[in-house]
Parts: structure tokens; sequence; C-alpha cells
């Protein structure tokens, strides 16, 4: 008898380790479009900015990452219904919205001169990024031709981000993007537990915000590089390749929740890592690279493997995203169809592609590009989160899915917050303040 009860209670205890196995088998099956959101968001720049801010300024600014993370979800998940319930993309929808010809005008020159300017200098260091990565990890640098260094890993980078879109396929690209994600998910965040950060510090730093002496343009560096303005254009456009039924946005939010919190874990990582190993130390940190090769006498070479594999993943998969962001809102803008197989849509991400490959094959290193791009889309975002919440409120594009009031307020206080941020920034450039 008891023996029988024993295989009974065995057998149920395995039916639910079964069942939830398979549950959890089936999240990451529905994991799609928000992955990429923070694919194109983790990248060599975040890893730049968030390693500078960590070594200059400790954990002090990780609120700023929080406020970003919570800025993203909000935005991003009216991007979110934008896509699902309105069965278009950002810049489709800013297109029908203004039928002012002047507003129509303004708007698509900001979007398109940050986004394609942008994210030509973004896949630069995307590239590079990813090249710096496999440089740590193989030892490989380069060829020299004469006088000239020729490094052979942005070409091949290059390549392998070129094929993956010229495939035309987004179950593959999705697929392909979201093992990367997790790759660095695993080598950032081991590092940082690995360096033994100051947990108080740490809390302190993300819930009580303080601005010390110097930081605002990192500030404003980390927001921008976390809440992207051209993810909004990705995210709407790329939620309509994965679903397209009003009852999926429940599973569309879980993925935008999951993916986003999983890069903000990301950026808080390399933020944590380098402030307890550099902070307040006669060690300079200006990027990954450094930080990679700084943090191999305090943990081994270990470090070293897991810097260059967060430093390869972040790279590849940016450099794959921010071509397609930047095709996916400049086609949705000029009226071309958003569509991988489409001649035009292919052409745009193939010359932004090939800008971030020839410039990476010369050696041309954009951080400052990069970070003032970042401080550059920190200054776009208010202006491309106000059309966005203005789209929002058209009940004849969402139905029944428009914004209400609380989703409003949020949003404004997002905006507000932004738009302040950004106003400081220009004063603090000019030395008014």
């Amino acid at each position: 008898m008891l023996e029988s009860e024993l295989i009974l209670i065995f057998e149920k205890i395995y039916d639910k380790r079964k069942y939830l196995g398979m549950k959890i088998l089936q999240r990451i099956k529905q994991i799609g479009p928000g992955i990429l959101v923070t694919a194109a968001f983790i990248g060599p720049g975040t890893i730049t900015t968030c390693s500078i801010t960590g070594a200059s300024f400790g954990y002090t600014l990780l609120w700023g990452l929080l406020f970003s993370i919570i800025a993203t979800i909000l935005l991003q998940e009216m991007s979110v219904r934008l896509g699902l319930i309105g069965k278009m993309g950002l810049g489709e929808a800013l297109r029908q919205q203004f039928k002012n010809p002047l507003l129509k005008y303004i708007s698509a020159g900001l979007v398109l001169s940050a986004i394609l300017v942008g994210n030509a200098a973004y896949e630069t260091g995307n590239i590079l990024g990813a090249s710096l990565g496999m440089i740590d990890l193989t030892g490989i640098e380069g060829v020299q031709l004469g006088e000239l260094s020729i490094g052979i890993w942005g070409p091949i980078i290059g390549l392998l981000a070129f094929i993956l879109l010229e495939m035309g396929s987004y179950k593959r690209i999705e697929k392909m993007i979201i093992g990367l994600v997790l790759l660095m998910s695993f080598a950032f965040i081991t590092t940082a537990i690995m360096v033994g950060p100051a947990i108080m510090d740490v809390i302190k730093g993300a819930f009580v915000p303080s601005l010390p002496e110097g930081s605002f343009y990192l500030l404003m560096g980390l927001i921008g590089t976390t809440v992207v303005p051209y993810n909004l254009f990705l995210h709407a456009s790329s939620v309509r390749e994965k679903w397209n039924s009003a009852s999926d946005l429940k599973v569309a939010r879980t993925d935008l929740f999951f993916s986003v919190v999983l890069g903000g874990f990301i950026s808080m990582s390399i933020v944590i890592t380098a402030a307890a190993s550099f902070y307040q130390s006669s060690i300079e940190i200006n990027g990954a690279g450094d930080l990679a090769a700084q943090l191999k006498p305090l943990l081994g070479n270990w470090a070293g493997v897991f810097m260059g594999i967060g430093l390869f993943a972040a790279g590849i998969s940016s450099a794959i995203t921010a071509p397609l962001a930047a095709a996916y809102a400049t086609a949705g803008i000029l009226g071309y169809a958003p569509d991988l197989k489409s001649k035009r849509f292919k052409w745009i991400w193939r010359i932004i592609l090939l800008i971030g490959i020839v410039f990476s094959a010369i050696g041309y290193s954009p951080i400052k590009a990069i970070v003032f791009a970042q401080f550059a889309n920190g200054l776009l975002l208010p202006f491309i989160a106000v059309f966005l919440l203005i789209v929002m409120n058209n009940k004849n594009i969402l139905q029944g899915y428009a914004n209400n009031k609380l989703q409003n307020t949020l949003a404004v206080i997002v905006v507000m917050i932004a738009l302040g941020l950004g106003i400081k920034s220009i004063t603090h450039l000019f030395g008014l303040l």
C-alpha cells in the first residue's frame, strides 16, 4: 500500500515537472520581438557608456538605468499595441497622422536624420565591438598591407550579418538574436557576480537618485542608450511579423517585460562590474576593451573570455538589428513596403551595414560619435515619444485599445522627465546652467 502511494506521489511530481517544463518551453518559444529590442539597445555603445559610468561614478547613476528600463517598457508597450492592433509601424502611423505637409516633413526629417545618421555611427561601433570580442577570444587582429592595417573581423562579422538579413527570414533572425542575447546575459551577469559588488551600495544607487558633478552627460548617455527612439519603429513592425491578433497582446506584453528587464540587468551588470573593480582607482576606463583588459589581473583569464563572449554577442546582435530598425523606420516614413524581401527595404539596411563594414575595416573607432549619438537620442526621445503618444490616442487606428487615462498619465510623466533632461542638456552645452 505504502509502495503504491509513493509511486502515485512520484508520478504526480513527474507530471507537474513535465507540465512546468512544457510551460517554460512554450514561454521561450513565445519570446521574439521584445528580444530584438534588447539586442538593439545592448550593443558596444551601451557597454562603453556603462563601463565609463561605473568606473567614473561608481553605483550612483544606476537609478538612471532603472528609470530608463521603466520608460522603455511604457513606451515599447504602446509600440506593441500599435503594431498588433493598428497593424502598422510607427513610421506609417506618423505619415498618416499628420495631414499638414509642414508637420509631415518636419516629423519625417527628424526621424530620418536621427535614425539613418545615428544607426550608421552605431553600426561601425557594433561591428568593432564584436571584433574586439573575437580578438579577445582568438588573439588574432588583422593583416598588414604595407603601412595600412586591415582588421579581418569587421568584414567577417559584417558578412555574417549581411547573409542573415539577406535571407529575408524574420524567424531565422529572431532565433539568432535570442541565442546571442542569452549568451551575453550569461557573460555579463556572471562577471558582475564574480567581482563581488557592495550590495547595499548597489541598492542605494538604483533607488536613491543623485547627480555627481560632471555626471550629467553620462546620465543622458545611459538614457539615450536604453530608451532608443528607433526601437519604437523596430518593435511595432516586428510585432506584426510574429503575431496577428488582439488575443496575442498578453503574450506580446510578457515578451516585452521579460526582454527589457533582462536587458536592464545586463546594463546594470556592466556598470556594477566597472564600479566594483575600478571606481576611485587610478585605472582609466575608456571603453569595453579597457574593461576586459583590466579585469584579467583581478579575475584571471576567465574575465577575458566572459567579456570577449559578451562583446561579440552584443556587437553582432546589434549589427543585425540596427540596420533592420533603420530600414523599418525609413520604409514606414517614406511609404515603402516594410518587407524583408522588398528591394527598397533591402537597400536601406545594406547601406547602413556597408558603412559599418568599411569604417570598421580601416580601424575607425567611433567611441565619441557613439556617445554623442546616444546623447542626441536622449534629446530626440521626447519628440518621438510625443509623436507616439498622439498616435496612441487615435481611436481610428487603435480602436478600443487606444491609451487610457493611466497610460497617458504615465507616458506624459516619462515625456516630461525626458524633455526636462533634454532642455537641461542643451543649456548645459551652451553653458547656461
